[in-house]
């Protein structure tokens, strides 16, 4: 062996030496260092480029997943809100509407009319409490005939009138979709409907559009 060979072997023996002895003396974390440094290096093959995808898209399918549940939350109690109104009647056609001007009225007129047969079961359009009940519009007026007026919550008042039966007293409590009334054609009335008003109080005077409110309720007809 020439003096050149033995001279550039023991040169490399004398780096490995001096490496190894690097490693010793930093300890575990310099390892470590190698050892990522190595994974690095091999971040780029297929398979590892498999494995990241797939854990992207689960993290992602999570992220969703967690995004989904406050909607799905608002949703439902948007949902719960809607139900707590409902459809005065099962089967209707829709004739006068609210607002509309004629010789029926005094004044334009204050309700919704739903064309039904005389004897149609007539339901509360939400839970509460009966103030007025009784033929003269129960106190409204003639022109109501057989009236009902319910109290509901936030002083929201409906009103059922032409009724041919009354099947609730003041004072009774009642809940949403409850039959009350069967529908008829007294007061001033041109032929058997269900007159239906929401008011914001009691009395004759305070109704609004029911079917725009009943709209802001989830409630459409």
């Amino acid at each position: 062996m020439s003096a050149k060979r033995v001279s550039t072997r023991r040169t490399r023996i004398a780096v490995g030496t001096t490496a190894l002895g690097a490693v010793l003396a930093l300890g575990a974390g310099t390892t470590a260092a190698f050892a990522d440094t190595a994974q690095t290096a091999l971040a780029g093959t297929p398979e590892l480029v498999a494995q990241q995808a797939s854990a992207q898209a689960g993290a992602a399918a999570a992220a969703a997943k967690a995004e989904a549940k406050p909607a799905a939350k608002t949703a439902s109690k948007t949902a719960s809100k809607a139900g707590l109104w409902g459809k005065p009647l099962e089967k209707y056609t829709l004739s006068a509407t609210f607002g509309k001007g004629g010789s029926m009225w005094s004044h334009k007129h204050s309700g919704q009319d739903f064309a039904v047969p005389v004897g149609t079961s007539v339901k509360s359009a939400a839970a509460g409490v009966v103030v007025k009940a009784g033929p003269n519009g129960g106190g409204d007026g003639p022109a109501y005939g057989n009236a009902i007026v319910i109290k509901h919550a936030n002083n929201t008042y409906s009103q059922y009138a032409h009724l041919s039966k009354i099947q609730v007293k003041i004072g009774q409590k009642v809940a949403a979709s409850q039959r009350i009334a069967l529908s008829g054609n007294t007061g001033n009335s041109s032929g058997p409907h269900l007159h239906f008003e929401i008011r914001t109080t009691p009395n004759y005077g305070s109704a609004v559009n029911p079917v725009a409110f009943l709209r802001t309720v989830g409630v459409s007809i």
